[in-house]
């Protein structure tokens, strides 16, 4: 009988964000919870913004993560699925994950079944009303004519653009807004907007970077994974529960 009957469920661990002394220690608490789930995991989905900053170029990626991506390789080789969705920091993997790790790449949404239960999967960003501003350079910044200008940078200016960039980020500010309310949480009214025409048990995203579990009506879930700058955060599905979990009690 199969051991491996757990799926998990992670998001927002920003490998690379400044500073890059605490992104080390990070990889190092990650890759401990990866050696962990090894043991019992039939699937792994990682729901964006892994990294704080990812670009493919034909030949480079960036330097660093190879104690993580060394784990991952290690649970692909042991037959572990891992699907990688785009976040807004890393939305330009291409190949590279693929063939590397055999991974799945995720553009946008992705639906799936386990266990008889339907499950909504995002990364969460450009959803539910307002962000405007966001929604269209999301746009530009996934358009084939984007990803090609920039890959005419060198690595080292590329790289660097988006290392400042980091800097400028919520997480690097110590931003940690707290659960603002159902009717101002956007991904919250996302899925209930979403749930009165097309029904989920379960709806899965991170992005916001606030862990919550909560119900949306009387027939489904609404979990934010959080992020592991601050929460250590994750979800595992059991065949019969979606339990949201924290990996800093270990």
């Amino acid at each position: 009988m199969s051991t491996k009957t757990k799926v998990y469920f992670a998001s927002d661990f920003h490998l690379g964000a400044y500073p890059l002394s605490a992104s080390k220690l990070r990889e190092k608490r990650i890759v401990s919870w990866l050696d962990h789930i090894k043991q019992d995991a039939k699937a792994l989905y990682l729901m964006g913004d892994i990294f704080d900053f990812w670009f493919e170029y034909k030949t480079v990626t960036p330097k660093g993560y190879i104690r993580f991506l060394g784990k991952l390789a290690e649970l692909a080789d042991l037959g572990i699925p891992i699907t990688f969705f785009k976040g807004n920091h890393d939305m330009w993997m291409f190949g590279y994950l693929k063939e590397e790790l055999n991974a799945t790449i995720i553009d946008n949404e992705h639906v799936i079944k386990l266990d008889g239960k339907r499950f909504y999967l995002h990364h969460g960003d450009g959803l539910g009303p307002g962000d405007r501003k966001y929604k269209f350079l999301k746009k530009i910044f996934r358009s084939p004519l984007c990803q090609w200008l920039f890959a005419r940078l060198h690595p080292n200016l590329g790289i660097g653009i988006a290392t400042l960039w980091s800097k400028q980020s919520r997480l690097a500010s110590g931003e940690n807004d707290g659960f603002l309310g159902e009717d101002k949480e956007w991904l919250y009214q996302y899925a209930s907007s979403l749930e009165k025409t097309d029904h989920h048990d379960y709806y899965i995203f991170g992005h916001r970077h606030l862990p919550y579990d909560l119900p949306i009506g009387n027939q489904s879930r609404i979990i934010n994974l959080g992020e592991w700058v601050n929460y250590e955060t994750y979800a595992t599905w059991d065949g019969q529960e979606l339990t949201l979990h924290n990996w800093k009690a270990h």
